[in-house]
């Protein structure tokens, strides 16, 4: 039975007990409190758990997407850049469709589509997962009956047509020469404003990300002990507060302690950043330099894998080289590391030494 209280700001709470069940919800007015009373009690009826008037109203997988947002939010935890866009994307593909619409054979269709486009197994698995997570959501956190097992067999059937998987591993690892020609091509030229040939060199010396680099700080820097603080590291979980000191040595043939003394003559007072400058410009030349030397599927981010690659090489062992790299499972650094058979020899002659 429902029970109405009128507020003292005018609003009319309503409580339904029904079977064991309770269930309270507060509105404008008494009509929607009345409605809202009577589906709850039937949904109490027919064994299901009452919802709330937010979730009741929700018909729409936008909608979903919407309350997946908003409860973030409240907890702090608000999608960065890389999963704002992802939602937007699905919302756009998506978003129109009713909670029943999204069935099996509705996602199937959306891999295919999106595979036609151009998204690769890597991407559609994420927009995938992403589906999933929208609707597990909705089901754990606001017992709202939407189904996950769709998905896991639209999943499935992708998986099977080749559309969803791993991707390939890089192992694409420049060579010395290549290094050489690209820091000649960059200190060479007068006209580049970002010292790209220095921040390849630190980029090797200290397994940094492109983005770490144009972000690292003076006040950050411990000439004392030769460390840098990297703030908010990138990480599969929470990127915010990840902080790490990696030390700036000598160990993969660049040494990142002397490239930071470097940087010491162009230390200005109006900007803390030890390289400052924007790091999509830096990638930009980066590729418009290995475009005019003609190398090859070369990327920035391959030299945090020549960095990491190289620390094994010199010797350091896997909790040492994550100490670096900032992997807290050392199990992808795996994917990082493609030694040269070369370097076995240099291990052996360090190791008699």
């Amino acid at each position: 039975m429902a029970t109405y209280t009128k507020l003292s700001s005018g609003s009319w709470r309503v409580q339904v007990r029904r079977k064991g069940r309770y269930i309270s919800e507060t509105f404008l007015r008494r009509d929607d409190a009345r409605r809202w009373a009577i589906d709850a009690e039937r949904q109490v009826d027919r064994g299901e758990a009452p919802t709330k008037s937010r979730t009741a109203q929700l018909k729409t997988f936008s909608d979903l997407i919407d309350l997946h947002i908003d409860d973030m939010c409240d907890v702090g935890k608000s999608p960065l850049r890389s999963k704002a866009a992802n939602l937007s994307l699905l919302r756009r593909r998506l978003g129109k469709c009713s909670m029943a619409a999204l069935d099996r054979e509705r996602l199937i269709r959306f891999g295919r589509d999106r595979a036609a486009e151009g998204a690769g197994p890597v991407t559609l698995g994420i927009d995938i997962g992403m589906i999933r997570l929208i609707l597990s959501h909705a089901a754990a956190v606001h017992g709202l009956p939407v189904k996950v097992e769709p998905v896991d067999l639209a999943r499935i059937a992708l998986k099977r047509l080749g559309l969803v998987g791993k991707g390939q591993e890089r192992d694409r690892r420049p060579a010395q020469d290549e290094l050489d020609r690209l820091i000649a091509h960059f200190d060479s030229n007068p006209l580049q404003i970002a010292p790209v040939g220095q921040i390849i060199r630190f980029a090797v010396a200290t397994a940094m990300r492109q983005e770490e680099i144009c972000k690292a700080r003076w006040s950050d820097v411990d000439a004392r002990t030769r460390m840098l603080l990297i703030r908010d590291r990138k990480d599969p979980r929470n990127k915010k507060g990840n902080n790490q000191r990696i030390p700036l040595f000598n160990a993969t043939g660049y040494d990142a302690w002397a490239i930071v003394e470097e940087r010491q003559s162009k230390r200005s007072n109006d900007d803390d950043r030890i390289f400052p400058f924007n790091s999509k410009s830096v990638g930009s030349a980066f590729r418009r330099g290995c475009v005019d030397l003609n190398i090859q599927d070369l990327h920035f981010h391959d030299l945090r894998h020549e960095a990491t690659s190289r620390l094994f090489e010199a010797g350091f062992t896997i909790e040492q080289v994550a100490l670096v790299t900032g992997h807290k499972d050392w199990k992808m650094l795996k994917r990082y590391t493609h030694l040269k058979p070369e370097a076995l020899h240099m291990l052996l002659a360090s190791r008699a030494a």
